[in-house]
């Protein structure tokens, strides 16, 4: 079993960029879901809302964040912090209370040009702050108290709950998803034989793609190592509306996640249908190579 593809999403919901390596820091993969688009309430905009998102190409080059879309031209955003950048309250998922850095007027006057509405670009800064809780965290995962935070954001869905060392991104819960290539194919048998098509892996956004697994290997591999980096599984990942967009057109069907009710349902919470691992790094500094052997621990 090994790492047979690597992809960060450097916009939440925007297209991926594919990489031969990538480094970890404290958040997942360097660059991945560091910036965000958000109403003016702060409430992220995702493709869950509007497909459309799914047009947008992402590339890195030169310190900057570049996007280009259909009927606008280019976009350059620094991808550095700017302790200058006014800050925003926003809120991904369950999470609310981050304070993000405002990308200016510019980016603002794109999002809002291409979206039909208001929408502003928000990046990561030095007063961002996610810790994941508690509960979300594998018992395999070292714990340490974690430091004060000035501005911690708040899980209100979760209740009161103890905060964690561990921190997260603007993903929608943990830092990073891993899939096996064994997975997709297992589904795509499943359409095909139902008289639809194959799918394509991005149409389920993973940031680690294994070959040589077992289809659903991923969701048993417990603490694992990925070359020099160990990672932990921290649940299966509930599929939702995103993966019935065509990630190159933006159009909408129902596949798969008419499929996959059909056998991949959650036991717990079986509105919920699974694909896909959840995944925590414990090497919070490392690099991530395809290629890289996976070895459970």
């Amino acid at each position: 079993m090994h790492l047979s593809a690597l992809h960060i999403y450097p916009v939440k919901s925007l297209r991926a960029i594919s990489l031969g390596e990538a480094r970890l820091d404290e958040l997942g993969l360097e660059n991945d879901r560091r910036f965000l688009i958000v109403d003016e309430t702060g409430k992220a905009i995702t493709q869950r809302s509007d497909p459309s998102l799914a047009l947008i190409a992402t590339d890195l080059r030169d310190g900057q964040l570049l996007l280009s879309g259909p009927g606008l031209r280019p976009l350059g955003v620094p991808l550095a912090p700017d302790p200058s950048a006014a800050l925003r309250s926003v809120e991904v998922w369950r999470a609310s209370g981050m304070l993000a850095e405002d990308c200016g007027a510019e980016a603002t006057r794109w999002f809002s040009a291409f979206l039909g509405r208001p929408a502003h670009l928000v990046r990561i800064g030095n007063a961002f702050s996610r810790p994941i809780p508690t509960r979300k965290v594998p018992a395999t995962l070292p714990f340490h108290e974690p430091a004060p935070l000035a501005a911690p954001a708040v899980h209100a869905s979760l209740g009161v709950d103890t905060a964690t060392h561990h921190r997260v991104s603007f993903a929608d819960a943990v830092p990073l998803l891993v899939i096996a290539q064994a997975s997709l194919a297992d589904l795509n048998a499943r359409l095909v034989t139902a008289g639809g098509v194959a799918l394509p892996m991005d149409r389920f956004r993973p940031n680690l793609v294994l070959a040589g697994a077992l289809p659903y290997e991923e969701d048993s591999l417990g603490r694992f190592r990925i070359g020099e980096v160990v990672l932990h599984a921290a649940g299966g990942c509930s599929r939702c509306i995103m993966t019935t967009t065509d990630q190159l057109t933006g159009e909408r069907g129902t596949e798969p996640l008419r499929t996959l009710a059909g056998y991949r349902r959650d036991p717990q919470k079986p509105a919920d249908v699974l694909f896909g691992q959840n995944v925590i790094h414990e090497t919070k500094s490392g690099v991530l190579r395809i290629g890289d052997p996976v070895e459970r621990l």
